[in-house]
């Protein structure tokens, strides 16, 4: 390809980088400033020095123009709702005595103040502060975060493009504060925030910006008449300023579908579109509109989501076709790179053949810039880079470790009975009760218990030979010991064993099934300070052998109460991985299902009779346009079923989610036909049991009194006031107690309060049921 006269201008941007250093540096200063071993002030520096080196790294790979605003403490989103004022009333008085205390009280809680209600970014793993709003809201401009590290890229010398939450977005994120009508709709105070953005986006042109990007993802999703409507006002209005950068407009996720015209024909430079999964439909789209003529055109050919090579060819292929679209075609990736590792190069340990696969944002950041230079000068400027790009694919494509002949034969064997239990429910549960005498309200906990430094120091030593394999185990078994003699002594009902020889709720068994590839600092933030490292999903999955009935066993060896058996479901354990790309995913599904069906079966024959196989990615994996949904959840149902239908009916059956929104999905949560599901709900205020109720949901459910989230210890009284809302909703013979998610974040002194309180807030509601 031969660089046409309109390419000439082409560069390379990103919108965003990983936040938390090469060595979780931003981690280790914000959790060491909530001990009291950090200053404020030193936790600033290392952020300013964080950045400093992120952008540092993105100008000397040659990109021409580096993000600013995109870097976070704790969440993007908190950050927009301080930037125009969006503060809780709950939290205005933290926040007015100390500004970066109170931003962590909203986004964690205190012992007295609820958190923000926090949930999935669109379909990733990422979490966002939910904002709350309502009729009485008063926005008012915040913009020193924004104009702060602006002057700090400019003050290096560097090209410096500010990104934020665009307005129609952060309003459709939103939620109707504690105690507003359920009914309101945020959105409605799109003439109030407008002004707002228009004095942040002064500030940042006073400041020296010349361009500002507004991210609007939320409008990849199906949207009404009235909300393409607002969006058509909020850039009319932000367009007509006089004292204002040129704005780009920042889709991604997904194709943008009825918005685009309405974008297009808006008075803003430029936008920026998806052009990896939904490339075929964004292309279709800009013609259909004519183009963007005099506009600039960011083009995300590079997936900021998955960690494959880039197929160099493709990509230039699709800039060419824009070329003629748009006044001026820049490179990017489809979306911030903070959603991937930092570095591939870093990963010592995968076979050096694989890790050419791979490209974690340093090298998205090589390919952004090598397209960029293609396009620019022609293909003739990045011969050697085409050559080893083709080679590195066909090395994949032709690798044994991507094609198990047993494995797909197994797959294409599956029928309608195996993945159906052998009995209804209503026949289970009478045996399920018979079985396992349980309590009314019966109590448990999610899975995981405190991840103690004495565990992780015990891994440590394993992995460096300082302790043998005998010792390891021995440490685990007195974990386990101690946590069930605590949940006894606690008087929970149904048990676990505190899962200490876990990493990670993937990674752990990614590391014992056959086609995933464990990374060592593959980093990527899920919320604030949780930094999770999703395995590889590179090839067809099998177990080898079984992955938890040694510890499972082990724990019902020492008490007569039911001790769970647990395990991470099928769409989960894609969902939280990087997952493969040359099949469809609902076969990479069946595939896992099958395997971790075994690994039921054999916890059954072990003499477990509660399994948990936990899906919290089901409802953040929803596609994001309706006309995706039904196909979707065809596969991820029957993956469930598939990997559970195997036992007899008297072994109970639960399931898990946490931190999404539930009521879209409440269809397909009776379609896995779990016996119990355990939802959070702590945050939401019960939100889920009504939903469930709404729905006519007709199996037990245990939405959660305790949010685990948060530092603070919910007394008996407050999981109390929670547990009779969710009696409104349940009846007492369906209703389970539990917290809102695994213990693994917390520490042993609130994990031992909460979980006491909880039992006896269980005691008190129970004992105000009406005898039969």
């Amino acid at each position: 390809m031969t660089a046409k006269p309109a390419a000439a201008a082409a560069r390379a941007t990103v919108y965003g980088y990983p936040r938390q250093g090469r060595n979780r540096e931003l981690k280790k200063a914000v959790e060491g400033y909530w001990k009291g071993r950090v200053t404020a002030d030193a936790l600033r520096e290392t952020a300013a020095e964080l950045r400093r080196s992120a952008w540092r790294e993105l100008a000397g790979a040659g990109v021409h123009e580096v993000p600013t605003g995109d870097f976070s403490y704790y969440d993007h989103v908190l950050d927009t709702s301080v930037m125009v004022g969006a503060v809780p009333p709950r939290h205005r008085a933290a926040v007015d005595a100390d500004a970066l205390d109170g931003y962590f009280a909203m986004a964690r809680g205190t012992q007295d103040v609820a958190p923000l209600e926090m949930t999935k970014w669109f379909d990733t793993n990422y979490h966002y502060l939910v904002p709350e709003l309502g009729p009485d809201t008063v926005f008012t401009a915040d913009s020193a975060k924004q104009v702060t590290e602006l002057e700090e890229a400019l003050a290096l010398g560097l090209a410096a493009r500010p990104v934020l939450v665009g307005p129609v977005t952060y309003l459709l994120l939103a939620k109707p504060a504690p105690g507003v009508a359920a009914d309101f709709e945020p959105l409605t105070l799109l003439d109030r925030l407008l002004p707002v953005y228009a004095e942040v986006v002064a500030d940042l042109r006073a400041a020296g910006a010349e361009w500002v990007q507004l991210d609007e993802p939320a409008l990849v999703q199906d949207r009404t008449p009235a909300e393409l409507n607002a969006a058509t006002r909020a850039y009319r209005d932000l367009g007509a300023l006089t004292d204002r950068p040129k704005l780009l407009v920042a889709s991604y996720f997904d194709r943008l579908g009825d918005a685009l015209p309405v974008l297009a024909k808006a008075p803003v430079e430029g936008l920026a579109l998806d052009f990896t999964d939904a490339a075929a439909a964004n292309l279709d789209a800009l013609a259909a509109v004519g183009g963007l003529p005099g506009k600039r055109l960011v083009a995300g050919v590079v997936n900021g989501r998955n960690i494959w090579i880039n197929n160099l060819e493709t990509s230039l292929s699709t800039l060419g076709t824009l070329l003629g679209l748009a006044d001026r075609v820049d490179v990017a990736a489809s979306c911030s790179l903070l959603h991937v590792p930092i570095d591939a190069a870093a990963e010592r340990d995968i076979d050096p053949q694989i890790l050419r696969w791979l490209a974690f944002a340093r090298q998205k950041t090589a390919e952004i810039v090598t397209l960029a230079r293609g396009l620019a000068q022609g293909t003739s400027a990045i011969t050697a880079e085409l050559a080893a790009n083709r080679a590195d694919l066909a090395s994949r494509a032709n690798s044994a470790l991507t094609h198990d002949t047993a494995v797909r034969a197994r797959v294409a064997a599956i029928t309608d009975a195996d993945g159906r239990r052998s009995q209804p429910y209503a026949q289970r549960t009478a045996a399920q009760r018979a079985h396992l005498r349980l309590p009314l309200l019966p109590t448990t906990t999610i899975g995981s218990f405190p991840q103690t430094a004495e565990l992780r120091a015990a891994r440590a030593d394993l992995r460096a030979g300082r302790i043998d394999d005998a010792g390891y185990e021995q440490r685990i078994e007195s974990e386990i010991r101690d946590v069930l003699a605590f949940q006894e002594q606690a008087g929970i009902d149904v048990l676990v064993h505190g899962e200490p020889e876990r990493n990670d709720m993937v990674q752990y068994f990614a590391e014992q099934l056959t086609g995933y590839l464990a990374t060592r600092h593959g980093w990527v933030q899920s919320y604030g300070t949780r930094y999770v490292r999703p395995p590889v999903l590179a090839g067809d999955i099998s177990r080898p052998e079984p992955m938890t009935v040694r510890w499972t066993a082990y724990a019902n060896s020492l008490t007569e109460r039911p001790v769970k058996g647990m395990l991470t479901g099928p769409v989960t354990m894609l969902a939280w991985s990087f997952v493969r790309d040359d099949q469809p995913l609902g076969d990479t599904a069946r595939q896992v299902a099958l395997a971790l069906r075994d690994e039921v079966n054999d916890l059954e024959a072990a003499g477990t009779s509660v399994i948990q196989v936990d899906e919290p990615a089901l409802r953040e994996t929803l596609p994001l346009r309706a006309t995706d949904h039904a196909a979707y959840l065809a596969w991820a149902t029957e993956s469930f079923r598939l990997t559970t239908s195997g036992v007899r009916p008297e072994t109970q059956i639960h399931t898990h989610m946490c931190y999404a929104e539930f009521g879209d999905i409440v269809q397909a949560i009776d379609d896995l036909d779990a016996d119990v599901i355990s939802l959070e709900a702590a945050r939401s205020h019960m939100q889920v049991a009504r939903e469930l109720a709404a729905h006519g949901y007709p199996r037990e459910a245990g939405p959660g009194v305790y949010d685990i989230h948060s530092p603070r210890v919910p007394d008996a009284d407050e999981a109390a006031a929670l547990l009779r809302k969710g009696l409104h909703a349940i009846p007492a013979e369906r209703l389970w107690v539990n917290p809102d998610c695994g213990l693994k974040t917390r520490g042993w002194p609130e994990t031992r309060a909460s979980l006491e309180n909880l039992v006896t807030a269980a005691r008190t509601v129970r004992n105000e049921l009406p005898t039969s």
